[in-house]
């Protein structure tokens, strides 16, 4: 009896340390991040091809709208030209040439037998004249326009097609991100220092790089002009971690400022830097979900805070 219930102890070991192992094999933050690095390779080429056609797309619209204005006098001709040949239409429907022709076999005087075959002659050769005017007009517009047409059709499938691969990989992204939250948890365990993750969101690509480089710097010290890597300054955290994505940018506000491109609020992601006051005396680093990490003052550390603590002057995207 001992037996049994010392084996049926050592089983339940075994399937409890099992079962605590399975739990466990969920990915890690890193193993996640691999793979949202493995989807951005994929994306960012879709998102260039798509920003490409999508400028060709909107300069193609534009030429259309163009000819379409050129070519206003040419419709014009065109509907002039349909009016006349409906007119003739008409006119032959009223007095046309089978009833001309009838009252011609029908009367028995042969009184301006010649007039009425020259009038009926003329009217025929108006209308063959008028039609033929109309479908060399018609052929001239469709061998300007056509190709265009052609062109525009095809740009416009291609962006929709990029368009539904990007989100796709967007949805991927996501997904990815979600777990990774998941497994980073809610707060960074730094308190003040580190409210939320950090970054929030992981985009992949360098941005990814320099935002996950500032995050690991969270607690080291103000130093004015410092660069790092034990301390550092507001912009000496954004070269800092920037350079180690491959992208040198230059120690001063302002000349961060110009050397990156401007971005709109909505289109900020980690990795962006965010620039305060009208002379942009004071700058971070963009790390999602409204939190900005900086190099505050003297005598303070590397810390998050709300974005909007503070009057923004512009947003910047390095690379």
């Amino acid at each position: 009896m001992r037996l049994r219930v010392l084996a049926a102890a050592v089983l339940g070991s075994m399937l409890a340390l099992s079962l605590g192992v399975q739990a466990h094999a969920e990915p890690s933050t890193s193993d996640i991040e691999k793979q949202i690095d493995a989807q951005w390779n994929q994306l960012e080429p879709v998102i260039e091809e798509h920003n490409k056609v999508q400028s060709d797309l909107a300069a193609n619209k534009a030429k259309v709208d163009a000819l379409q204005q050129q070519i206003q006098p040419l419709q014009e001709q065109i509907d002039g030209a349909r009016s006349k040949v409906a007119e003739l239409a008409v006119n032959e429907y009223k007095t046309g040439r089978a009833s001309t022709l009838n009252a011609l076999l029908a009367s028995r005087s042969s009184d301006g037998l010649g007039d009425r075959l020259v009038r009926l002659e003329s009217l025929a050769r108006k209308q063959e004249d008028a039609l033929a005017q109309v479908l060399a007009l018609k052929k001239q517009y469709e061998e300007v326009k056509l190709p265009l047409d052609q062109l525009v059709a095809k740009l416009a499938t291609q962006e929709a097609d990029l368009a539904k691969r990007k989100a796709g990989i967007d949805a991927e992204i996501k997904k990815l991100n979600d777990m990774r939250l998941a497994a980073f948890g809610t707060t960074g365990g730094k308190g003040n220092l580190q409210p939320a993750p950090c970054p929030a969101t992981y985009p992949g690509g360098p941005a990814s790089v320099a935002a996950r480089t500032a995050c690991a710097q969270i607690g080291k010290p103000y130093v004015f002009g410092a660069t790092g890597p034990g301390s550092f300054d507001c912009s000496g955290i954004t070269m800092f971690a920037w350079k180690a994505a491959g992208v040198n940018l230059r120690h001063y506000t302002q000349w961060q400022y110009q050397d990156t491109k401007r971005v709109s609020r909505e289109e900020l992601r980690p990795g962006d830097l965010v620039f305060y006051y009208g002379d942009l005396h004071h700058m971070g680093m963009y790390v999602g979900n409204g939190w900005l990490l900086h190099a505050p003052t003297s005598g303070d550390v590397v810390r998050m805070k709300r974005m909007d603590d503070g009057p923004i002057a512009g947003f910047g995207r390095p690379g």
